[in-house]
């Protein structure tokens, strides 16, 4: 079991320890001696809180990240549309970090556009992503003038440790519908996010069945009329499961007890200001599939 100790509570342990050699040497004279004792503290703590920061360092950079552009299609075109941007992702994002994946949107305020989702990726992949050897021409030539708008391109990093997401392998045919909820942060708020998804993460990681749901974070900064902060993905295997939502307040319920449920509801309604969903279908043909 590894005990993760803040840095200044070691420097603390550290200063006790040298001033209790000090005292220690101060009656005996042995100047040597002192030296000794206090050089291997000083190397013991450099060595702990070096590997510590080490360790922090290699966790932090271990996430996944999706790049996702939203685009409106030319619906007189759609045609050739789909056959090139096929092509295209067949040819340039088959796999590995640079796959892609093209959602159409079904509900909501987006209804008729597509999403073009590349990933899992990190930063690193990005400056070696397709641009040589034809990719930015192709895209240019032959995805970009059946296209009418490009409306957004953003980066969403999951949260790994409350996401509930373990299950999935990969493959979006097994769960080719998402059901996307986008949060507005109320500013004045900002404190009680963590804690909230801390809570539905508890729950819908103990309800019955197989319940995959990511949480994942907008990279860049979205101002207060933007939105679109936060989003949270429930992965579904059909349609039908919408029938079946009952599960989520008795096993809150359950869990965190009989009367955490209305101040729960209270605090989601007091740290953010807006909300919406919208449910995206796996498009495997647009997708290289």
């Amino acid at each position: 079991m590894i005990i993760a100790v803040r840095p200044s509570s070691l420097v603390y342990i550290v200063i006790i320890q040298l001033l209790r050699v000090l005292l220690i040497n101060t009656n005996q004279l042995n100047l040597i001696t002192m030296t000794r004792k206090i050089l291997s503290l000083l190397m013991m703590f450099a060595m702990v809180f070096g590997t510590m920061t080490t360790a922090k360092a290699q966790d932090d950079s271990k996430y996944e990240m999706w790049e996702s552009i939203m685009m409106t299609p030319d619906y007189a075109k759609l045609k050739v549309l789909g056959e090139n941007m096929r092509k295209h992702n067949q040819k340039y994002h088959k796999e590995g970090a640079f796959e892609a994946t093209v959602y159409n949107i079904a509900t909501g305020p987006n209804v008729g556009k597509m999403i073009w989702e590349m990933g899992p990726l990190t930063y690193s992949h990005l400056d070696k992503r397709p641009a040589a050897g034809g990719h930015d021409e192709d895209w240019r030539d032959n995805v970009m003038p059946y296209i009418k708008k490009m409306h957004t391109a953003e980066y969403w990093k999951e949260d790994a440790k409350l996401s509930n997401t373990g299950m999935l392998d990969g493959d979006s045919s097994k769960h080719p519908l998402l059901y996307v909820r986008y949060w507005e942060v109320n500013q004045d708020q900002d404190h009680q996010v963590n804690t909230l998804f801390k809570l539905i993460s508890e729950t819908i990681k103990a309800m019955e069945g197989d319940n995959p749901w990511g949480l994942y974070d907008n990279e860049m900064r979205q101002g207060l009329k933007i939105g679109r902060h936060i989003a949270t993905v429930g992965f579904m295997k059909n349609w039908a499961e919408m029938d079946d939502e009952g599960k989520f307040k008795p096993t809150f319920i359950k869990i965190h007890g009989e009367e955490s449920w209305n101040p729960f509801i209270k605090s989601m309604g007091d740290a953010f200001s807006n909300s919406w969903d919208e449910v995206w279908e796996y498009n495997a043909n647009l997708s290289g599939k």
